[in-house]
């Protein structure tokens, strides 16, 4: 993978460019950033340009993509590049395996190719079959990486670590890791992709230089939307930038096909709609379609309907950069917005809030969205009557 392919970030790879030509590597790195930033988008495409045999040492400097060892990072398959993520015991593995990368490397490398490098761990646990396990990295790991970077550089130059969520270490791989960082085997780069840096072990952290990733500048999300979609309009573009603030993993979920947020759009207008017109018997149909859902996706829909709860009173003062929704969304806005103000904006995000938590303490979802429906029902009509 190159830089070019990087969705902006140009600071951070300048940094990491100048660490190499400056001769100034550290053994040891751990990237951090909000999620959607690409942090592995960085961290591959660096991994790529440190292994690289030809790469280009200029000021637009890059990995050159057409030498043997670009060829194998095409499908990374280099033998220099170790990747360690988390992940799962499987119904078929001995009672005393500790599961490692190795495992997975096949469903790892495919997700790699289809996905690219910005995907969430929801996406890696379907491509193990867990959706419903804890995905965590085993002692099982650390004595496997050892084996590894012991050996010589098949290539003759670095061998590369990349490991994705360290944090997700238990506490007997992150102390022989700690090791490994101490006394690192000659021309290792260890590359740590982190989402939570603080659950990682201080000693470890005091280890490694940390590189922080801020999100992406709506400019260059913009340019990527239209880059990827041919047929967006510069208009949505923009639209879909402004959501995502910045997290291409948002992004990825505003434009896929059939998308998650459609459907939650729909939702949200039947609700309103229904429950304008008081009509329970379909409200209560309402309720047993959220029912069907998993419990993730129930939280997901109630992120979903606060957020267009808040910018719909927004749309009110009718100041367009205060707005962040969809093109879509905002039409509907245009003759709903008047039933959300100053009135009733914190009752319905209290009832959408405790309906949040009674849906993680495993509640009962058909009465609660049911109840959610009735008392929104009470909700639009008070905002009539103070209006």
């Amino acid at each position: 993978m190159k830089f070019s392919e990087v969705i902006g970030q140009e600071e951070v790879r300048k940094r990491l460019v100048g660490m190499v030509s400056g001769g100034r590597l550290p053994h040891a790195m751990m990237f951090c950033g909000p999620k959607g930033c690409g942090k592995m988008a960085l961290a591959l495409s660096f991994a790529s340009y440190l292994l690289c045999a030809g790469r280009d040492e200029s000021h637009e400097a890059d990995s050159c993509g057409i030498c043997r060892q670009c060829a194998m990072l095409r499908k990374w398959e280099h033998p220099d590049l170790h990747f360690t993520y988390p992940t799962i015991k499987l119904p078929s593995m001995s009672s005393d395996h500790k599961p490692v990368s190795d495992d997975f490397s096949r469903e790892w490398r495919e997700m790699l190719r289809s996905e690219g490098p910005y995907f969430t761990m929801d996406r890696w646990l379907r491509e193990m079959g867990a959706e419903n396990q804890q995905a965590i990295i085993t002692a099982g790991e650390s004595d496997s990486l050892t084996r590894k970077l012991s050996m010589k550089s098949s290539q003759g130059g670095y061998k590369v670590s990349l490991i994705w969520l360290p944090e997700r270490m238990n506490a007997e791989c992150a102390n022989k890791l700690l090791k490994l960082i101490e006394e690192p085997p000659s021309q290792t780069v260890f590359i740590m992709v982190c989402e939570e840096p603080d659950k990682l072990l201080e000693t470890i952290r005091s280890r490694t230089q940390r590189i922080d990733i801020h999100k992406i500048d709506n400019g260059s999300v913009e340019k990527a939307i239209m880059a990827r979609d041919r047929n967006m309009t510069p208009e949505d573009a923009r639209r879909i930038a402004r959501i995502a603030n910045g997290n291409w993993l948002k992004v990825i979920e505003e434009t896929a096909p059939g998308n998650e947020a459609m459907e939650f759009l729909d939702l949200f207008q039947m609700l309103m709609r229904l429950a304008y017109m008081r009509n329970v018997k379909e409200l209560k149909k309402w309720s047993d379609t959220l029912q069907s859902f998993g419990r993730e996706k129930q939280k997901r829909f109630l992120d979903y309907f606060m957020r267009l709860i808040r910018e719909n009173f927004m749309y009110n003062f009718r100041e367009p950069s205060l707005v962040y929704m969809t093109s879509r969304e905002e039409e509907f806005a245009r003759n709903f917005s008047r039933f959300v103000n100053e009135y009733n904006i914190f009752p319905i995000c209290d009832l959408a809030g405790r309906a949040a938590r009674d849906i993680g303490q495993n509640a009962n979802a058909r009465m609660v969205f049911f109840d959610f429906a009735m008392q929104m029902i009470v909700l639009l009509i008070q905002k009539k009557e103070n209006s």
